[in-house]
């Protein structure tokens, strides 16, 4: 027989075992989807045992609600530490805190094995005024433990009347012994935005990013210009302690010092799941000298606007390294008043960074010399919460900041900058840094001011 022919007859019987190749792979895919269904079949079968078991033989009598709310609670919670389930409770609290309508404290706060640990106080609260910090415990309630609690039932304790006082047992890394601290509750509003002017300078303290923080941020930049009768020498975008909000805020706040480039980007699961915002022409601050000032307590959508700045050159950020929350939360109502808050994307720096875990490093590290606990108290971190998402590229720094040693720089004491009336070492830094760029005999001229109130304080994202 003819090679040729040879070659005909196994390209033709090759060609005949194509169909076949891939109806193999076709079965092989269908019996691993079975395969998978399956064993969800048997896992759910499980979980309606112990249904059925908890119900049937607990020592006290259940609810059936009780018992399904906390498999979901688990569930999500077993994700990571931002996920969670809303029900009608939960619900009623968001739009309490939305509506600002309601007496508290003013603090940020996370579950932590049985115990209420600080984020962050907000300015201008109770809680900020009575000088508790982010990664203080708080453990007890009025005299009362609060060890084994749910976050949901230690919030309401806290929130009551404006006007009634409130004892609050603290253990803060570094000290001995706990200690009590009373508060008087306030009716929160939180001022997202407020500004002042020192020595020619913009001070933009940017204390949560609600839905006004981003037209806030426009008018004091323009309340600053008309203070002064012309344009300051620069300007400080103060972002310490902010614990974030909403993203859209957080991108139209950067877009007012940006004229142009990427603000930051989401991605999803899949590969091509990505959006990417940027900013619109026109610099609000007119292309003037930026620092930001960043601390622990800056998280999420402090973290996108200082991350934007800073990869797009047009700010230097000051202070420490940020909170480290680079994730994005979804709302995705379930019924009229449950949802579901779950963790849908990362978010990315326009250099392509993800600051999960890793946060935000600062250009110039400045210490808050100011406080006399910094050195003692261990900073709260996304990378400290369990089930945290990993970030495969965070840079791992806890050698430099376990750094004993004194930098000349920052040798002062809080007690000498005290004497020399610093209250606040970061800002006076930031200040002297761009007090250098000031023309040659211009004055000093102090004015503040604050915006008209927003009612609307976001959940931390």
């Amino acid at each position: 027989m003819p090679k040729s022919l040879l070659r005909t007859l196994g390209l033709l019987a090759a060609g005949a075992a194509i169909p076949t190749t891939m109806m193999a792979v076709q079965n092989a895919r269908a019996a691993e989807s079975t395969a998978q269904d399956n064993d969800t079949y048997k896992q759910l079968d499980q979980f309606m045992n112990v249904f059925q078991k908890v119900r049937a033989d607990y020592v006290d009598k259940t609810t059936d609600k009780d018992l399904i709310k906390g498999a979901i609670d688990g569930m999500l919670a077993s994700l990571d530490p931002h996920s969670s389930y809303m029900d009608a409770h939960d619900f009623q609290q968001m739009k309490l805190t939305t509506d600002g309508n309601y007496g508290g404290l003013g603090l940020t706060v996370q579950a932590e094995d049985g115990v209420v640990k600080v984020v962050t106080p907000t300015e201008d609260t109770p809680a900020w005024k009575a000088g508790i910090k982010s990664g203080d415990y708080i453990t007890h309630i009025n005299g009362k433990l609060i060890y084994g609690s749910t976050l949901d039932e230690a919030v309401d304790q806290m929130r009551g009347d404006p006007g009634t006082k409130i004892t609050l047992t603290i253990v803060r890394p570094g000290r001995d012994k706990p200690f009590d601290v009373t508060l008087t509750r306030e009716n929160i509003v939180i001022k997202p935005v407020k500004w002042k002017v020192t020595d020619n300078i913009g001070i933009i303290n940017i204390n949560s990013f609600s839905k006004q923080t981003g037209a806030d941020t426009r008018a004091a930049i323009a309340g600053i210009d008309k203070a002064l009768g012309h344009k300051p020498t620069g300007y400080i975008i103060d972002l310490r302690d902010d614990p974030g909000g909403l993203l859209d805020q957080a991108i139209e706040t950067a877009d007012a010092f940006l004229d142009h480039g990427e603000i930051v980007s989401q991605r999803g699961r899949e590969k091509d799941d990505i959006e990417r915002y940027y900013a619109k022409p026109g610099d609000d601050a007119h292309g003037l000298p930026i620092i930001v000032l960043v601390n622990a307590g800056s998280a999420s959508a402090a973290e996108i606007v200082a991350g934007a700045l800073q990869d797009q050159r047009r700010a230097v950020v000051m202070g420490e390294r940020s909170f480290g929350k680079g994730s994005v939360q979804t709302l995705l109502p379930l019924t009229d008043d449950t949802a579901l808050r779950l963790t849908t994307a990362r978010y990315y720096t326009p250099s392509g960074r993800s600051v999960q875990e890793g946060g935000i490093q600062p250009d110039i590290s400045v210490p808050q010399l100011s406080d006399p606990d910094y050195k003692d108290r261990p900073k709260f971190r996304e990378d400290d919460l369990r089930r945290h998402l990993i970030n495969e590229a965070k840079v791992d720094d806890s050698v430099l900041e376990a750094d004993s040693k004194t930098d000349p720089r920052f040798a002062a004491t809080a007690d000498q900058l005290k004497k020399q009336g610093v209250n606040d070492y970061q800002l006076s830094y930031a200040l002297q840094t761009l007090s250098r760029l000031a023309p040659a005999g211009s004055g000093t001229r102090v004015a503040q001011a604050l915006p008209p109130t927003s009612a609307d304080i976001p959940v931390a994202n």
